[in-house]
């Protein structure tokens, strides 16, 4: 099985899932007729907020089906007592899941932790191996606090998950202005959480996630490629490949990119740099083991 090595690391900057919050009114991921508490469900580009949400309760298993491929992990994970849920994609019919995956075939697997995604495996293989992989999702869960069981489908005897803390009031504002598409709202609200309180981690990193949604949106990404490729030395056209590069996953690529301009600017040049990289680093994760390398050599670039 060719699966990627599952680590905390890997739960941050895998691919960027935070465009697929969508304005849908629905907040369970079921599918039609289907219990809310069900363990197997279905979810859509519309409805894959509520996969978000679930996966801060249990871990996520996201199977992309199609082209003749139907789902086929369900008995497997239902075998887990409810430690996992499976939602089902049909890939042809989910065009922002599919690309936001990297799914270029079909079956692709993929878990979401904590909001954060986890590239498992592609093809078809034997539940033992299966399971295998189910397993270390489990150990990378309870890693990252994800340890909740949700209750079967009609059995009363199993406990429901408490109910979710509420987010500080401008963390919900921003929250809701992200699901409406309303970037530059969001962006004010985590300004202001951050004014009443410059030690709001989260609000940091929201804002730095936010922004970098609102630059990236509506780019036609060969355009802003073919612009960078023509102008190596123009600043914004490199830091818009970069943006480009952390969105979907490719974070490596954008920290070279950028170090390797650095030494080459102006100081107003340099400072515009550094403040992308910090951003980043706060969208990556500050334990990231790329943000730590990278941070070290801007270190060395600075001083």
């Amino acid at each position: 099985m060719t699966n990627v090595p599952i680590s905390p690391a890997s739960l941050r900057g895998a691919v960027d899932l935070s465009s697929l919050v969508n304005p849908a009114p629905a907040r369970a991921a079921a599918a039609p007729g289907a219990p809310a508490s069900a363990i197997v469900s279905t979810a859509t580009d519309a409805t894959f907020t509520a996969v978000l949400e679930l996966s801060n309760t249990v871990p996520v298993v996201v199977e992309f089906y199609g082209q003749g491929v139907e789902p086929g992990l369900g008995s497997l994970v239902e075998s887990y007592g409810g430690r996992i849920a499976l939602v089902t994609v049909e890939a042809p019919l989910n065009p922002q899941l599919t690309q936001a995956f990297q799914v270029t075939q079909v079956p692709t697997v993929a878990a979401v932790v904590a909001g954060r995604p986890v590239q498992l495996y592609v093809g078809e293989y034997p539940d033992e191996e299966v399971r295998g992989v189910l397993d270390q999702v489990l150990v990378l869960a309870e890693q990252n606090n994800v340890t909740g069981v949700l209750p079967a489908s009609g059995d009363p005897t199993v406990p429901a998950e408490p109910v979710e803390e509420p987010l500080p009031p401008h963390h919900q504002e921003a929250y809701d202005a992200i699901a409406a598409g309303d970037y530059d709202l969001a962006i004010a609200e985590y300004k202001t959480a951050i004014a009443q309180n410059p030690r709001d981690a989260l609000a940091v990193a929201g804002l730095a996630q936010v922004s970098l949604l609102q630059r990236v949106d509506g780019i036609t990404p060969d355009e802003v490629r073919a612009a960078a490729a023509s102008a190596p030395d123009d600043v914004d056209a490199q830091l818009a490949v970069a943006d480009l590069d952390v969105s979907t996953g490719h974070v490596d690529d954008a920290f070279d990119r950028l170090l390797d301009l650095f030494p080459m600017l102006d100081a107003a040049g340099k400072n515009t740099v550094r403040t992308r990289i910090l951003q980043y680093f706060e969208i990556v994760g500050t334990d990231d083991p790329r943000v730590i390398a990278a941070r070290r050599r801007l270190t060395g670039l600075l001083y």
